[in-house]
């Protein structure tokens, strides 16, 4: 039997470790990242009660949303491939006191170890920059236990997104560095729901996110042009599609 092929680009991983210094910096090249977090940490609570549960945080970073959601008081495990974002996120955690499992490992692998060991699974602003996204979507269920939830954030493919998060956020605003988005990667909702159900998640909802860098800063909103969130639950069962 042969060896899948790994569902990474290394040419992604090294673009977003070469940030690793500045992960943090709230004014730095990941200004707008830091401007989402609250909406998403937001988006999560509104639909899992985090203290107590079992989260996992796949393609964490340097840990912005791993720590925002153990601050919260849940148990979170955060994977990533990049190993220098992941030696800045366990630094960060250090530093802060905050507690967080963090580790180099792919969410297939974890799959295979931890099958429905989550009550929740979050993978923000990653399935643009995998080769594959259904597996990691597919890795993502199975480690979810019944009931639980997946949280996904990404960009729709629409050229409202090409204008505002490749031309105006790395070109003109230079809000993020030139080469972070590759338009053809970016997923529209209607092929992230396929996804989903082809691995056996049933979509909840579909909100839209809005970036506003006059006051550096994010909302929810119901125009999924660009930036939107995502959330399906596996079903109990017995209660399945």
């Amino acid at each position: 039997m042969n060896s899948p092929s790994p569902n990474f680009r290394q040419s992604e991983l090294d673009k977003f470790a070469a940030l690793a210094n500045r992960w943090w910096d709230p004014k730095g090249p990941q200004k707008a990242l830091h401007a989402l977090n609250p909406v998403r940490l937001g988006y999560v609570a509104d639909r899992v009660a985090l203290r107590g549960a079992k989260v996992l945080d796949v393609g964490c970073g340097g840990g912005l949303l791993s720590e925002a959601m153990a601050r919260e008081g849940a148990d979170v495990t955060a994977i990533d491939l990049a190993d220098d974002l992941v030696k800045v996120a366990r630094l960060h955690g250090l530093e802060s006191g905050v507690k967080v499992d963090y580790r180099v490992q792919p969410v297939e692998a974890l799959a295979e170890e931890q099958p429905g060991a989550f009550d929740a699974v979050t993978c923000m602003e990653m399935l643009e920059h995998v080769p594959d996204p259904g597996a990691i979507l597919s890795a993502c269920a199975t480690l979810l236990k019944p009931g639980g939830r997946l949280f996904v954030s990404t960009l729709n493919r629409t050229p409202a997104a090409f204008a505002l998060a490749i031309v105006g956020a790395e070109y003109v605003a230079r809000l993020l560095p030139k080469g972070t988005h590759q338009y053809r990667d970016f997923i529209k909702p209607s092929e992230l729901g396929g996804w989903l159900r082809e691995s056996g998640l049933q979509l909840e909802d579909v909100s839209g996110v809005v970036y506003e860098p006059w006051r550096d800063a994010a909302r929810l909103s119901r125009r999924t042009e660009v930036n939107y969130l995502a959330c399906a639950v596996k079903p109990e069962a017995g209660n399945g599609s």
